[in-house]
């Protein structure tokens, strides 16, 4: 059994979105968490440009995929920097311990 090209681009995406879902209910750390948002973002992305070929218009599922992957450029650099300077002040990237913390 074979599958075509849509079917395994929507596998492809499900695991994706399941391996980022996976990543942020496991891990406690700012970074890994950045990670998985990542991963689940890239989901979408190839979500979009799936649903572009089936609907017949792949330059709309292309042009929507290119502005995710700025807009997600954009985030990821400022949530690392978030991370960075979270770990300059405080010593330690896990999310349960900065949680606990009052000023």
């Amino acid at each position: 059994m074979t599958l075509s090209l849509p079917a395994l681009v929507a596998v492809a995406v499900l695991g994706l979105l399941g391996i980022g879902v996976a990543g942020l209910l496991i891990t406690r750390n700012l970074i890994k968490v950045v990670v998985g948002i990542q991963v689940m973002t890239k989901g979408g992305m190839l979500a979009m440009v799936l649903a572009g070929h089936l609907s017949g218009r792949v330059q709309t599922g292309a042009a929507l995929a290119l502005t995710v992957i700025v807009a997600d450029t954009i985030v990821s650099v400022v949530a690392l920097a978030f991370a960075v300077q979270v770990r300059r002040r405080f010593g330690t990237l896990d999310l349960q311990a900065l949680s606990t913390l009052r000023r």
